[in-house]
């Protein structure tokens, strides 16, 4: 049976908008992993706290390969994500949504490859469009419909953490044309198309960037942002996991190549 995904960052943990609601376990190559999974107007979705239960994993140390590899095995063919992060774009204030389009990488420690040649194989995966565009325009239309701005586009300047960025840091970013920068998004999209997922983001953004915000970064407004959006995020994401069907294809699924 073909399923959804959910993936909960920062203030998104309560599978509480799916009906039926069950906890398992998967075991991965890469460790275990806990899910839990319900249905949407009859279809199953899986739920996964990015973070673990009780947001108890930093971005860093999130197993990105072993949760990415049981979204596969449970047989999940589109996953929607959240994320929180920090606007570097003036257009973007806290409390905006984001469809996020293309990402930079400035991870530096984390396993981000299903393929690293152990079986003598070389692959490389097209990363043209990195987010799947159908999938998209499935968040602009489901936003429409429920009358919420959520912007088109943007680019997703993924960073190492825990720590947040220095004011140096993310004038570089802008001029190398991020407009958000968060902690999680890389590898796991990465894994989601070498896994043939077709994989979206959803970003909310919780604050200005360092340097841009007139105050200093700190965890606690994100939560407080992410509180306030929560009802309207709730609401995008049961209109768009609606309107998803996990049977039908794209080119996200033919990403890989040798």
């Amino acid at each position: 049976m073909a399923r959804l995904a959910l993936i909960g960052g920062t203030g998104v943990y309560d599978p509480d908008m799916l009906d039926s609601i069950r906890e398992e376990t998967v075991s991965t190559p890469y460790g275990v992993v806990d899910i839990s999974i319900g249905t949407l107007q009859g279809v199953e979705v899986v739920f996964m706290q990015r973070h673990g239960r009780g947001h108890t994993i930093p971005p860093h140390k999130i197993n990105y390969r072993g949760n990415i590899w049981a979204l596969k095995e449970l047989g999940v063919t589109k996953v929607v994500a959240t994320a929180a992060v920090g606007s570097m774009n003036d257009a973007m204030k806290p409390g905006h949504f984001v469809a996020v389009d293309q990402f930079l990488d400035f991870t530096k420690n984390r396993p981000f490859t299903f393929f690293d040649g152990e079986d003598g194989v070389v692959v490389h995966t097209d990363f043209t469009e990195p987010y799947c565009s159908s999938m998209r325009k499935v968040i602009q239309e489901a936003a429409a419909e429920l009358e919420l701005e959520v912007h088109p586009g943007g680019c997703y300047v993924c960073v190492e953490g825990p720590r947040f960025e220095t004011p140096a840091e993310i004038t570089a970013y802008r001029r190398l044309g991020g407009d958000l920068v968060g902690m999680t998004n890389v590898p796991e999209v990465v894994l989601a198309r070498e896994a043939g997922l077709c994989y979206a983001t959803v970003a909310i953004v919780t604050n200005l960037a360092a340097g841009i915000s007139p105050a200093p970064l700190s965890h606690t407004e994100v939560d407080e942002v992410m509180e306030k959006a929560s009802k309207d995020l709730r609401s995008l994401l049961m209109a768009v996991l609606s309107k998803l069907d996990p049977e039908s294809s794209c080119s996200c699924s033919g990403g890989v190549r040798e």
